[in-house]
């Protein structure tokens, strides 16, 4: 059985080398994060060129995304870096020192939070693990009683209760990072803290302007970490080609409670609206130091996959932890588990639906007659991915194969859920098309004489969003 979850991970200090990444990608990787929260555009330049030499000597394409880093909403630095508040004690956050905090006060990187907080707000730091109630605002100082303390450390993150900080999704390092990850051409740019549709077309605004030299338009995942994000979740989907469910900053505003079902609420919003989803944050915490995950762990990943997630996420777990490899490889055997375990809804799927377009028609009539006849494949030429993508919004036991020109479709299609992307030479007749496509898949073992399969395409060939045609073929 081939694992229809994919596994995106995080690069850092302890997968930069060659030898690692390789291993990573064999044991399942198949989309590799670059974080812009840490390093210069130079580190991201190289890894992504990493990244590229790797895949291509692995023998198997893994997308690229680039992850922004957002607002920088964090307390400034401490004289030995740390200190510890005590409930009870008063703490002043505040906007104007550009000393050294003390156990009395500290300095803000987040300027502007004086003018974003009042009397009776709480504040979250360090990913809530502190909790300080404000008392007043006096100019650029905010006076708080600390309700839960513990040890505070330089240059943590604040959270307001409820959200409500006004901190732009873009800066004006961000606006540099997308010039970095167009010149190369990443295929996923992923925007921190967005609370609006706005911030993510004016993200796409941004990336196409800057990958134009290149003729390239990556695809925008939202990350889902404000509260104020939630009402207005199906505005931001619109304008986004997928999100990731962030549950370390969301869960901090919204409550730890209520993330679970908002994880399930945004992955069914997801698929039902055509956009690819991403589970992120502490999914195997565990792994950074020990061999296997927690229990805990393996039921989450495994809840993630059953709700229909197109990817899980590892962040300091592969790219600064001691197990980069194993953490995949442990990922991977719980989503093969889980996947097989999943229920296949797809008559009900269909129920009172309606397609406008004869190429998404053309996709759900793919998916129909592949799970009745019992098809050992679905095979999709495809230009754009859409055809694809569309296909894998459904939950079918019958593995899709994207097979395209372009490479740039070919990478995009490794985050689509039980889709495997396949390069294929151009083709501009039909009929040659398409039997060149049964002998790769013969040819890759996916398909074996006497299987029936499901085969789509456009005629004519080779223009985006043109599939029209859908044949039902046994190999001889």
């Amino acid at each position: 059985m081939t694992r229809a979850t994919k596994i995106v991970a995080t690069l850092g200090p302890a997968s930069s080398s060659a030898d690692v990444l390789e291993r990573m990608i064999l044991a399942g990787a198949d989309v590799v994060r670059l974080n812009f929260s840490h390093g210069s555009a130079q580190d991201h330049i190289d890894r992504a060129a990493l990244v590229r030499e790797v895949s291509r000597r692995s023998g198997k394409e893994v997308a690229i995304m680039a992850d922004l880093q957002g607002p920088k909403i964090r307390v400034g630095k401490f004289e030995g870096g740390r200190t510890t508040l005590v409930a009870g004690q008063t703490f002043i956050l505040d906007g104007a020192t550009t000393e050294l905090g003390s156990n009395e006060r500290v300095g803000l990187d987040y300027r502007d939070l004086p003018r974003d907080v009042r009397a009776g707000d709480t504040l979250l730091l360090n990913d809530g693990l502190l909790r300080l109630s404000v008392d007043a605002v006096r100019g650029d100082e905010v006076h708080t009683t600390v309700m839960v303390g513990g040890e505070l450390s330089n240059n943590k993150g604040i959270n307001r209760a409820g959200g409500g900080l006004t901190a732009p999704a873009l800066t004006a390092k961000d606006m540099e990072d997308i010039k970095t990850a167009m010149s190369f051409q990443c295929e996923y740019l992923a925007v921190s803290f967005p609370k609006c549709a706005t911030d993510m077309e004016m993200a796409r605004q941004l990336a196409n302007v800057a990958g134009e030299a290149w003729r390239h338009k990556p695809a925008l995942i939202a990350k889902i970490e404000r509260s104020e994000a939630i009402p207005v979740l199906d505005q931001i989907l619109r304008a986004s080609d997928g999100i990731m469910v962030a549950r370390g900053d969301l869960a901090v505003e919204v409550g730890n409670a209520s993330v679970p079902a908002l994880q399930k609420r945004m992955i069914r919003m997801a698929r039902e609206m055509d956009k690819v989803v991403i589970t992120a944050t502490q999914m195997m915490e565990s792994m950074i130091v020990n061999p296997v995950p927690t229990r805990a762990e393996v039921s989450d990943v495994a809840n993630a996959v059953l709700d229909g997630t197109d990817a899980v996420m590892l962040s300091a777990e592969t790219a600064a932890g001691k197990y980069p490899v194993e953490t995949i490889t442990q990922m991977a055997a719980i989503a093969l588990e889980a996947e097989a375990a999943d229920d296949v809804t797809l008559d009900t799927d269909f129920t009172n639906k309606k397609f406008g377009r004869i190429d998404q028609t053309i996709a759900m009539g793919a998916l129909f007659t592949a799970h009745h006849l019992g098809c050992k494949a679905i095979l999709a030429l495809t230009e754009s991915g859409s055809t694809p993508l569309w296909m894998s919004r459904h939950n079918v036991k019958v593995p899709i194969y994207g097979l395209t020109t372009q490479v740039v479709s070919q990478r995009k299609m490794t985050l689509y859920r039980n889709v495997r992307p396949l390069l294929v030479p151009p083709h501009g007749d039909r009929d040659t098309a398409l039997v060149a496509a049964e002998r790769l898949l013969v040819e890759t073992g996916a398909l074996q004489s006497g299987d029936t399969y499901a085969i789509t395409c456009g005629e004519p060939m080779g223009y985006p969003g043109g599939t029209n045609m859908l044949k039902v073929c046994r190999v001889a």
